[in-house]
């Protein structure tokens, strides 16, 4: 199989060392595409200063450059947010708003930077808005460049107005492993299409 790789950017409102749900959701993606032969890695963003703003490059103390050198390196995008008052976290929605830069952004045969690049997105929460903040972050994705493989999000939410979050099941559910297992063999099968088969210059 082709080498490919991921890396899994983790909204959690929480710094390290603190234990995350999206972070927990996201290594089981890490772990469902190491399968597919995809190796992976994780940022915690909250753990970096990202700078409001459009464009790559902030300016001094932004942290968002490194970042992006590890998307722009990566064949595949794992974007993990925990819902917050039914919508995608605040970080989670800093990133897509840094991501918006790429839309001015171009290879070196003028295609959009992220065209040949795979966007999936992680979601956990214990209120309604799984579906909502997938179909928000797909589109942001979806606008700045990144192809959507087929089912390309997987999610679980708790009992409504209960306080058990995802890090403190004992295991993951069948349903959920299932979703995740097949988000990862798609976005890894879409990975290596591209690879071998480019968008098209403009």
């Amino acid at each position: 199989m082709t080498e490919l790789s991921a890396v899994a950017l983790i909204c959690s409102l929480s710094p390290s060392p603190a234990p995350s749900s999206s972070d927990r959701m996201a290594r089981h993606v890490l772990d469902q595409l190491a399968l597919q032969g995809v190796t992976g890695s994780t940022v915690r963003i909250v753990d970096h200063n990202v700078l409001p703003g459009v464009q790559t490059d902030m300016g001094a103390g932004d942290d968002w450059p490194a970042i992006r050198a590890q998307i722009l390196a990566a064949d595949i995008l794992v974007l993990s947010t925990p819902i917050w008052m039914g919508h995608p976290c605040s970080i989670a929605q800093r990133v897509v708003e840094r991501l918006d830069a790429e839309l001015s952004e171009t290879d070196d045969v003028g295609r959009p930077t992220m065209y040949q690049k795979v966007g999936i997105v992680a979601v956990v929460g214990n209120e309604d808005g799984a579906h909502k903040t997938i179909a928000d972050m797909l589109q942001a994705l979806n606008d700045v460049g990144f192809s959507i493989p087929a089912q390309g999000g997987t999610y679980w939410v708790g009992e409504a107005m209960q306080t058990v979050d995802y890090q403190d099941l004992d295991g993951v559910p069948e349903k959920v492993a299932a979703t995740t297992a097949g988000v990862a063999r798609n976005a890894a099968h879409l990975a290596r299409l591209l690879r071998d088969h480019p968008y098209p210059a403009g």
